[in-house]
């Protein structure tokens, strides 16, 4: 198995042999539906598409619904694509059963957003620091960090206040502690980005 689409449901922890609480992440893996089978002679590239999570027809565009149709599934609202994947047909279900305990896997979500954030929370900064010598409001503030005659501009990536968070994060080398295929629940030790009912992408 090469991916699946899944969900964050939330975290637990689980004892390991030796007695240790472990903490991890338990999501919700699938079942996915392949919806398309790209090839290099058709479209240019090898890939796989997964779709997941039931959607509407109601809510659901008619050049979609087409889409849908031809793989002979219902609407879903996650659609990605893989590719690197293992054989596959149109319409197929895929699981999390291929999963395996003890397996490593890498898991893609997006952030939670934190808004427009100082250079404090965002970056990580110390702020100015004391109150003494008239710095009486001055604790989260930046500080001097601009450059001076020369370059007379701003370097790109500079650290400045901004939007943080709602952003795309991958983990990489999680282990997977615990499978249960009769509920599509895999427990992945550690945290993972995103809120609880977020989606994920899951990489084997």
């Amino acid at each position: 198995m090469s991916g699946l689409i899944g969900k964050k449901i939330g975290m637990t922890s689980v004892f390991s042999a030796e007695g240790k609480n472990i903490p991890c992440t338990v999501i919700e893996a699938g079942p996915c539906v392949v919806t398309q089978i790209k090839t290099v002679e058709k479209d240019g590239y090898s890939a796989v598409q997964l779709a997941y999570d039931d959607k509407s027809e109601k809510h659901t565009g008619k050049s979609l619904m087409g889409h849908f149709k031809k793989a002979g599934v219902t609407p879903k609202r996650k659609l990605v694509e893989f590719t690197e994947f293992p054989e596959v047909t149109l319409g197929q279900v895929v699981t999390c059963e291929s999963l395996e305990e003890g397996a490593w896997v890498d898991v893609t979500g997006v952030s939670k957003g934190k808004g427009y954030q100082g250079v404090v929370k965002r970056h990580g900064f110390a702020g100015v620091g004391g109150q003494t010598h008239g710095q009486h409001n001055r604790q989260r503030k930046p500080g001097s960090l601009g450059a001076s005659s020369y370059p007379s501009r701003v370097f790109k990536g500079k650290r400045l206040p901004g939007q943080a968070g709602g952003a795309q994060v991958k983990v990489l080398n999680l282990r997977v502690l615990k499978v249960i295929p009769e509920n599509n629940l895999i427990l992945v030790k550690g945290s993972i980005p995103g809120a609880k009912g977020s989606y994920l992408i899951i990489e084997a």
